[in-house]
């Protein structure tokens, strides 16, 4: 993109997003504003929380869940941790539900009305640059530069920018700051989203849909398809770990709940050993007749590989979950491929009898 288009090319990025605005249930459309309906911020809040490494496609019935259940932000202030962690289960990054809660509280202990800048929603627990910019600008029109993996692919094909990924993290805010209008920012940074999304996508670019083609310099070089680049990426490292699902005979399941700070943290799960890089040490949670079955849970976290080996046994004792009270929805997706291993091969006869059924 040239010097000085900018204002040009945002015009014909806006006029593109009035028509064809993907719909969302957390969004207010550019009609809607258009006739005066204002953004919930704590709609966009949630969103943006809920949309951080994961897709629209993932989000959309977990958000209408979560509003159903807690309208608004004083709603889920009051909630209860297990409550909310349990909703949460299966979206991942579990650390965003539990500062989500944090940063609920903190808002409906300031009054119930969310900062309307950027700067004010940084100071709120677990609200970074990015969520506090788009907040700010999609609830509040402040022109805050809203530069999520989309923007940055969009922006860097604009410019052609052709420094690999982190590196050129800086030069692609500036050039989205460029871009940024003082009228409409919130449409903008929406529009940007979408347009990442749906034509400026990472493999196969619609460049011939695209509003603003005439001012991409990556298109006219014949490298969009290229660009960002990316330094290449370390090898993630396997980690190995234990399970233990323990059924009592009634039904019952024995779980536990893992320390708030940590992966999964707060979340319900099946006791087990720590998660290392060499094999760990038996460690069941009560004296049992143990089955190991034969095949492995692996599942893979942002930074490394797991491999868990399962361990199955029917028994009782203090603390079993009954069963009409345990819900695999509400497991973590790690621990639900433990629980989809363990009662397949219960069915299939890996179970040991109970010694009172002997």
């Amino acid at each position: 993109m040239r010097d000085g288009s900018e204002a040009e090319a945002g015009a014909a990025l806006l006029s593109w997003y009035d028509r064809q605005a993907r719909v969302m249930p957390w969004r207010v459309g550019p009609a809607e504003r258009a006739a005066g309906v204002r953004p919930d911020p704590y709609h966009v809040w949630l969103s943006e929380v809920m949309l951080q490494q994961t897709t629209v496609a993932a989000v959309r019935d977990y958000f209408r869940r979560f509003t159903a259940r807690w309208p608004g932000v004083a709603d889920l202030a009051a909630a209860e941790d297990g409550d909310v962690m349990a909703e949460w289960a299966g979206l991942g990054y579990y650390a965003r539900a539990r500062n989500l809660l944090k940063c609920a509280r903190a808002v409906a202990a300031a009054g119930g009305q969310f900062p309307a800048t950027a700067e004010g929603l940084r100071a709120l627990p677990g609200i970074g640059p990015y969520t506090a910019a788009a907040v700010a600008a999609i609830a509040f029109d402040e022109p805050a530069v809203v530069v999520d993996g989309n923007v940055e692919r969009v922006v860097a094909r604009l410019w052609a920018i052709e420094t690999p990924m982190p590196a050129a993290k800086p030069e692609l805010v500036d050039k989205a700051g460029r871009l940024t209008p003082k009228l409409r920012p919130g449409d903008h940074a929406q529009a940007m989203m979408d347009l990442g999304a749906t034509i400026c996508t990472p493999r196969n670019p619609a460049c011939a849909l695209c509003p603003v083609n005439a001012f991409c310099a990556a298109k006219a070089q014949g490298i969009a398809a290229e660009l960002p680049r990316k330094s290449p990426k370390p090898e993630k490292p396997t980690r190995f770990g234990l399970a233990y699902v323990a059924l009592a005979p009634d039904g019952g399941v024995l779980l536990e709940r893992r320390p708030e700070k940590g992966l999964l943290g707060g979340m319900l799960g099946f006791p087990g050993s720590d998660w290392a890089e060499t094999d760990p040490a038996p460690c069941p949670p009560l004296a049992a007749d143990w089955t190991a079955l034969s095949h492995e849970v692996r599942h893979t976290f942002t930074h490394f590989h797991l491999r868990l080996r399962v361990f199955i046994a029917q028994t009782e004792g203090e603390g079993f979950t009954p069963r009409q009270e345990f819900s695999p929805a509400a497991l973590p997706t790690v621990m639900r491929k433990v629980w989809d291993l363990a009662e397949a091969g219960a069915q299939a006869g890996a179970l040991p009898p109970h010694p009172r059924d002997i």
